[in-house]
This record gives structure tokens, sequence and C-alpha cells, in this order.
């Protein structure tokens, strides 16, 4: 059964984690050379990879004692916010335009450009950490793709009237309080637990 709470609740987390990210920009990118929903096939299959992948890891995770897993991921959760407040904007970054704008090469450009991007990526991190948390592969799962392909969808279709008119560096922020607050949470289960 899949619980609406945590699924919202990861949705939450990886959308406005993902959102400052460099592949929503690549998005971005892509979607104003190519058809969006080319782009999108591709981006979408590359993120459900990611997620499926962290869901397994964090999985994984919950055949280990509960303080030590919620140890583990308030570390994982105040880590991943501290990248977030102390990461270098780098600019977009350049994308290589297929010379054949058929279905398949444009979203397999997107596919790879994902796959690669985001490998070991912090909301790939933070996808396994919440699975391990919570216990529930399906839900966190759901939350996790539904916020990455919102980010994708965004990034393709509207990402630069967004940015407009909200800072990145304010998503930024709000994304890290999110995650103190989530790794201040585990670390005081794994003490008080």
């Amino acid at each position: 059964m899949i619980s609406i709470t945590v699924t919202a609740l990861v949705f939450g987390v990886v959308f406005l984690a993902e959102l400052p990210d460099k592949t929503a920009l690549a998005g971005l990118v892509l979607g104003t050379r190519y058809r969006a929903s080319y782009v999108f096939a591709g981006v979408a299959a590359a993120f459900l990879l990611h997620v499926v992948l962290a869901v397994a890891a964090g999985s994984v995770l919950t055949l280990l004692p509960q303080q030590i897993v919620h140890a583990l991921t308030g570390v994982l959760f105040l880590g991943g916010a501290a990248m977030l407040l102390l990461k270098k904007d780098n600019g977009e970054e350049e994308v290589k335009k297929p010379a054949d704008q058929s279905f398949w090469k444009v979203a397999g450009t997107g596919f790879m450009l994902i796959l690669v991007a985001e490998f070991g990526d912090l909301t790939q991190i933070m996808t396994a950490n919440l699975a391990a948390r919570y216990d529930d592969p399906v839900s966190v799962g759901l939350g996790a793709v539904l916020g990455l392909w919102a980010v994708a969808g965004l990034g393709i279709v509207g990402g630069k009237a967004l940015m407009r008119r909200v800072p990145l560096r304010l998503i930024t922020q709000i994304a890290a309080v999110l995650m103190l607050a989530l790794g201040a949470w585990s670390l005081w289960e794994a003490v008080a637990g």
C-alpha cells in the first residue's frame, strides 16, 4: 500500500533538491533545441532507473539495526545539506546536439546525459536514505520519481520563467533546511532509540 504522506514528503525533498541542479539546466537546454516530448522521454527513463537503483540500495540498509540506519541517514542528510549550501554554480553545461533529431537520437541524448550526470548525485543518495528511513520502497520510489520528473518537466518547458521569479539560491536554501531537519530528526531517533 502506498503512503501518501511518505510519497508527498519524498516528492517535496527531492523536488527542491533537484531544482537547482545542473540537470534541470541541461533539460532546459535540450528542451530549447529539440522536441520537448522526446527529451522528456529520455530524461524520465534515466531518472526512473536512478530511483530504482537508489531504492534498492536503501532497502538493503533496512537490514541493519534501526539505530545504525537512523545515525547513517542523519549524517548523510546533514552532509547533503552542507553540499547544497556550499556548492558553487558553474553555469550551464554545453550539451552536444545530435545531428539526427529522431525520437531515438533525442531521447537517447537526454537519457545518457541524465544517466551519467546523476549517477551518485545528491538526490540519488537522498532517495536511498529515504528508502532506508521509511522502509517503504514503493512510496519513496513514487515520490522520488515524480519529484524528478516534475523538475525535468519544468526544466524542459518553463525553467527560464521559474528562475526569473524564484531565486535559485532561495530554492537551494529551502532544500538544505529540509535536509537539515531530516538529518537532525534521524540523529535524534538514533540517540533516543
